[in-house]
């Protein structure tokens, strides 16, 4: 589940990294780093349907919700 979480976060800074890009007219960087957004996001769903077929939802859904904690922490 830690690899969703990460995958998840590259997706979202790269996500922001075109939009501010956009913003100052870098339109080549901007679909470079939305390229990135969706391959992180591709590998997250890879990685999280994986777990979901091994395991009942439940479990992963717990098991996220610990990892989730321990990063607050």
């Amino acid at each position: 589940m830690e690899e969703v979480v990460r995958q998840l976060r590259l997706a979202i800074h790269e996500a922001r990294v075109a939009f501010d890009c956009i913003g100052i007219g870098e339109i080549e960087r901007a679909q470079t780093s939305l390229i990135t957004a969706r391959t992180a996001m591709d590998a997250a769903d890879t990685v999280l349907r994986h777990s979901l077929a091994g395991h009942p939802a439940e479990e992963v859904a717990a098991e996220g919700v610990a990892v989730l904690a321990a990063i607050a922490d």
